[in-house]
């Protein structure tokens, strides 16, 4: 892969261009990772709000009402609903593994079957979470099984 890096002051923002002979798995990561870099959640920890990249967010899990998002570096409380993130986040690497679960897939080290047709899936942190089996099908849709 060859890649090139042109400074232009005149514009405002960055402007990525992929120029590939046919779009396969790395070129599809590789526009996965640039997306979801420019993603921006927000959390509050301590009160005060946290502006977090999405790259960063191994998790997002809701319990007893409350909505929050899991990095390496600790929890983050935020207001927004689930399905408001999973909307937020859609065409990104997150994806739905339960009913109160989204998993950034780029944080996920390892999958392993388990009882009941459910899946575990090992965090680049050694976190394990768990898939519903009604959801295992997304996920071996993604790693094209």
């Amino acid at each position: 892969m060859k890649v090139t890096v042109e400074e232009c002051p005149e514009l405002e923002r960055a402007e990525v261009i992929i120029r590939c002979p046919r779009l396969d798995a790395q070129t599809a990561r590789l526009m996965e990772l640039l997306r979801l870099s420019d993603a921006r959640l927000t959390g509050e920890k301590d009160g005060e709000t946290c502006i977090l990249d999405g790259a960063e967010v191994l998790y997002i899990d809701t319990v007893d009402r409350g909505t929050f998002l899991y990095t390496a570096g600790g929890v983050y409380e935020t207001r927004l609903r689930l399905y408001e993130l999973e909307e937020q986040l859609a065409g990104r690497d997150f994806i739905r593994i339960s009913k109160s679960v989204i998993v950034n897939f780029g944080q996920v080290r390892s999958l392993r079957p388990d009882f009941g047709g459910r899946m575990r899936l090992t965090l680049s942190n050694g976190e394990v979470v768990m898939a519903n089996r009604q959801y295992v099908p997304v996920i071996k849709n993604k790693l094209g099984l």
